[in-house]
């Protein structure tokens, strides 16, 4: 690799970390800049796939038990903060059931993703005009910083589904889950979706999909690169290769140079070197089970109120309150 520029703070963050990333042995991309305006389509598209369980599973977990979270929410005005909101599609169950037992609530999406938080308010305007929305953009803890002081102070149910939490390492989980509480009140309450350890064949196809939808949205991340820094990927020269380890329940995504390359990047100033067969560490999806969520919560003073499950149990969403 040779480079005339170094990282400074004219460059965004996603040109930092794309730099940071590709000149790290191995090399890697972060997750969370998957999530460009193609990236949003093509994921909407993954969670409609026969094989991507998740979304479906968390879907009938909310549908069953919307009313059940209901009642730990009482009847004091509260606010409703969903880290990585996303599309809002499931969490629109649960609005939909706070709103028929008419509680006073605030919706505040967060997510890194202006186009998707702009979708997002005008689909709920339209369904529901009279619902607070208050939308803020960026990561977890520079949005959640946005709030005033005095609006702090009122109850809050943090929602962070899908699975997201598994998108960490279990040490990153862990810490990430320890700052969290540090942003909280005791009695708030806290509703984390982990996807539960099963068989690997039914783990694996969701991160394999035979109509390549999730080989596209890997692809995208390099085609962002190309659109938004000046780069020549071609992504048909990388092959999407995920695994699962059982061991650890690490479902890693990579891509694999199929030949030996350099790519340009014209903002940065830099050429990246890839030997055949090089990797790209893309994404880690971890699956858990539930003596590591009990001790995620122990370490960071949250005490289970329920785990919420579907009929196949192959996902869990788990209620903590805070202590």
């Amino acid at each position: 690799m040779t480079s005339t520029t170094e990282t400074n703070t004219q460059l965004s963050a996603f040109a930092q970390d794309t730099l940071k990333g590709l000149s790290s042995q191995p090399k890697y991309l972060l997750s969370k800049y998957f999530y460009d305006a193609a990236g949003d389509r093509l994921f909407q598209n993954i969670m409609e796939l026969p094989e991507y369980y998740l979304t479906r599973c968390e879907d009938e977990i909310l549908r069953q038990y919307a009313g059940d979270l209901a009642q730990y929410l009482g009847e004091a005005p509260f606010d409703l903060i969903e880290l990585g909101a996303g599309d809002g599609l499931k969490t629109r169950i649960l609005l939909e059931q706070f709103q028929k037992q008419a509680l006073q609530f605030r919706y505040l999406p967060v997510d890194i993703s202006a186009n998707i938080l702009v979708h997002l308010q005008e689909t709920l305007s339209a369904l529901w005009p009279d619902l607070p929305v208050v939308p803020l953009e960026g990561d977890y803890f520079s949005a959640l910083h946005q709030m005033p002081a005095a609006e702090t102070r009122r109850r809050k149910l943090v929602l962070f589904l899908g699975s997201t939490i598994g998108n960490m390492t279990l040490a990153d989980s862990r810490a990430f889950l320890q700052r969290l509480r540090a942003e909280l009140s005791p009695g708030d309450l806290l509703l984390v979706g982990f996807d539960l350890k099963k068989d690997p064949s039914i783990i694996l196809a969701a991160y394999n999909d035979a109509a390549g939808v999730t080989r596209a949205f890997n692809h995208n991340h390099l085609l962002r690169i190309n659109r938004e820094l000046g780069a020549n990927f071609d992504p048909q020269t990388f092959l999407h290769w995920p695994l699962y380890q059982p061991t650890t329940g690490h479902t890693k995504s990579y891509l694999l140079s199929t030949i030996a390359q350099t790519v340009y990047i014209k903002d940065l100033d830099v050429n990246i070197d890839f030997a055949a067969w090089e990797a790209i560490d893309m994404e880690l999806s971890k699956k858990f089970d539930f003596a590591e969520i009990e001790s995620l919560a122990a370490d960071a003073q949250l005490k289970v109120l329920a785990y919420f499950q579907g009929q196949k149990q192959y996902f869990t969403d788990a209620l903590f309150i805070v202590e």
